[in-house]
């Protein structure tokens, strides 16, 4: 008997939907993303052959740049929101919404509070550019000090919540740590300031009695 020759075609396939699927999927992310400012200050840290990661759920950062320029900066929307409330509240600052919104973006503030104001209505490059001599820690205007002591109060706060809560969500074999939720405190130097500036940054967790301080380091390939 005869073979039934079928007859051959080409084999397609339909991309679409496909096509379809993965601009709306970027569409999302385009539209979902919140871009993160630019850095106001860029520092370049001495390097060492510590491992340690620096905290980021509960951190409280200074940062000294070359000029010698004071920087703060904490890690969450909640906790910026309150200590940016009681520093106004200390200084008698106006911020407008547009202002004080702008402060929950920013990485870092570094200026003096009569110059907030200012400094918040600059993008990133403008505030990079931005005439100050940094946040105040002196003896007579420490401002540097009230932005610690602050974030600490409201750090601790934050943390107490946060691990009540995971604490009760956490699964038995996998406990969360108190230790995890305290404040981690961290200076980030640029490795060509003067030490004096670096010296009164220490000197104000200090006086806070806040002993337990972190430096920042870039890696460094062990001996």
């Amino acid at each position: 008997m005869a073979k039934i020759k079928m007859p051959k075609g080409t084999p397609s396939l339909d991309m679409t939907p496909m096509v379809d699927l993965a601009f709306l999927l970027v569409t999302f992310f385009m539209l979902a993303a919140s871009f993160r400012s630019n850095e106001p200050v860029d520092v370049t840290i001495p390097s060492s052959i510590g491992d340690k990661e620096v905290p980021e759920k509960t951190l409280i950062m200074v940062t000294v740049d070359k000029g010698g320029r004071l920087f703060f900066n904490c890690s969450g929307e909640e906790v910026r929101r309150n200590v940016l409330t009681k520093m106004i509240d200390r200084y008698k600052v106006k911020l407008d919404k547009k202002q004080f919104d702008e402060f929950l973006k920013i990485t870092s503030i570094g200026c003096d509070m009569s110059e907030l104001p200012a400094y918040l209505s600059l993008d990133g490059a403008g505030r990079k550019d931005f005439k100050t001599y940094g946040i105040p820690a002196d003896s007579t205007n420490n401002q540097l000090k009230d932005w610690i002591r602050f974030a600490n109060e409201e750090m601790l706060a934050y943390g107490k919540s946060k691990y009540l809560e995971d604490s009760e969500n956490a699964p038995k074999d996998q406990p969360v740590l108190a230790d995890d939720y305290k404040p981690k405190f961290v200076l980030k130097v640029e490795g060509e300031a003067e030490y004096v500036r670096a010296k009164a940054a220490i000197e104000v967790f200090r006086d806070l009695n806040l002993n337990n301080l972190n430096f920042v380091t870039s890696a460094e390939a062990k001996p």
